[in-house]
């Protein structure tokens, strides 16, 4: 695999694209302060927060290696996204790119092949982040639910791991969401219509019109419904206690019985955390009086559980938390699909 330096873009993210006009309304005051144990980022198992200047300055570009085609780059993919927004969005605010970056590889320039490493200077290395993912607010489209309050988030993932970077240039992989977060933890709230596992393009300008597509055919008020169902159920202590032995039963069920059951895309770990934070979460924890838990509470614990997921199995897992506590939310209206869980 060959390593190019990343080439420079006109366009250019601003930190914030302001609205043209904003008529003022009357809302609900919220407290927007990330609660007490509540990560400020939206992921966060394995990930170091970047900037995109980083990016652009100091990173270098993997290319196709048998035609040296170049890849489309993580700035550009951010750019791309930001473009769409704008295309779709054109008289709201669109924020700064939170990006978070893993899997580092590292390399050193032709002149300094023969150096030991304590003798290698800044300018002998080169880096680039083989997974990277980043969120944009767009905070003048926002909604409220049982006190929390949400604002309209689109984002993306990229992983060169999924990519064949040894062979001649072919369709590239991105992954790209529009949905909600949560500001009172960060979590992301991310719905089927939302989300394309796989976007695959050969340039930006496909890139550019796919996310557009996707963007356009967002039905951000059946999201919103969505949620606010999901705010009208509560689990018992009994019901959440099944839904957690359930949960990790399901992990050991042979492949056939599984494959009859809604899919669960969250591991021990990340059921392990929930049950914890059923206690000690100090935003969405139980009812102390009598243990009960509401569904959008439930729904919170998986969704921050699912910070400690890789960068390349986190967009997965989100949509997947939402189809499950759906179910869940089905399964209390009587439905069987997901009565399994809290039997």
């Amino acid at each position: 695999m060959e390593l190019i330096p990343v080439r420079q873009f006109e366009r250019q993210i601003q930190p914030y694209r302001e609205a043209e006009t904003v008529e003022a309304v009357e809302v609900e005051t919220v407290e927007l302060e990330v609660m007490k144990g509540h990560s400020r980022h939206f992921i966060e198992s394995n990930t170091k927060d970047v900037n995109i200047q980083h990016l652009k300055n100091d990173c270098i570009v993997p290319v196709f290696s048998k035609d040296n085609e170049l890849t489309i780059s993580h700035v550009s993919f951010i750019e791309s996204v930001f473009e769409a927004a704008v295309k779709v969005f054109p008289h709201e605010c669109i924020s700064s790119p939170e990006i978070r970056v893993s899997h580092v590889i590292k390399g050193r320039t032709p002149d300094a092949v023969h150096k030991s490493v304590n003798e290698l200077l800044d300018e002998d290395k080169t880096i680039y982040y083989e997974r990277m993912a980043f969120v944009m607010e767009i905070p003048t489209i926002s909604e409220v639910i049982n006190r929390n309050p949400l604002n309209l988030t689109i984002g993306g993932v990229r992983s060169y791991n999924h990519e064949n970077l040894y062979s001649k240039k072919t369709f590239e992989k991105f992954k790209v969401f529009i949905g909600f977060k949560n500001m009172v933890c960060c979590n992301m709230c991310i719905s089927t219509d939302g989300y394309r596992e796989e976007l695959r393009v050969m340039s930006h300008q496909e890139l550019l019109q796919q996310v557009v597509t996707l963007f356009q055919f967002y039905n951000v008020s059946r999201h919103i419904q969505l949620m606010n169902s999901i705010n009208r159920h509560s689990l018992t202590e009994h019901q959440f206690a099944q839904m957690i032995g359930k949960s990790k039963l399901y992990q050991c069920l042979p492949p056939k019985e599984r494959k009859l059951l809604p899919n669960l895309e969250l591991t021990d770990s990340h059921i392990n955390t929930i049950a914890r934070n059923y206690y000690r979460d100090e935003a969405f924890s139980r009812d102390s009086k009598n243990n009960a838990i509401s569904l959008w509470n439930v729904y919170n614990l998986f969704t921050s559980a699912n910070k400690g997921s890789y960068i390349d199995t986190f967009l997965n897992r989100a949509v997947n938390a939402t189809e499950f506590i759906g179910g869940i939310s089905e399964a209390l209206n009587g439905k069987n699909g997901h009565s399994w869980f809290i039997e």
